[in-house]
């Protein structure tokens, strides 16, 4: 069974950091481009961060460019986004996804085959 779950959500001040980190099980994907998505109550899924499968290629939403980084470990089957610096819209769901291509990292959900249960994030003021 094919799983991707999340964790290291919570709740910190804005201006604070997290890091989020998704573990794959079931099927490796160190040849698929991984994504981060969020979904803020009423609002769409969105992109956040996406890298290609060999972590050489990485794109971010102009929103988080300059505050969040992406990575992963093929040797363990993680991917990581690292916040920094966040601010109270940055509130919402984050879903971790594996995409269905290694290159280039899309930013249009479709384009991504299976996904975690998602991990709380909630930025204070």
């Amino acid at each position: 069974q094919v799983q991707l779950v999340e964790s290291g959500g919570g709740l910190v001040q804005a201006g604070g950091s997290l890091r989020l980190s998704c573990a794959t099980s079931g099927r490796t994907f160190s040849r698929n481009a991984m994504g981060w998505f969020r979904q803020a109550p009423g609002k769409e899924r969105e992109f956040v961060a996406g890298i290609s499968w060999s972590g050489g290629s990485k794109h971010f939403a102009d929103s988080v460019q300059g505050r969040f980084t992406i990575s992963r470990d093929n040797a363990k089957n993680t991917v990581y986004l690292q916040m920094n610096s966040l601010k109270t819209e940055d509130t919402a769901v984050y879903y971790c996804a594996a995409a269905t291509i290694a290159v280039p990292v899309p930013s249009s959900r479709y384009r991504y085959d299976y996904w975690g249960q998602g991990t709380q994030v909630t930025v204070s003021s």
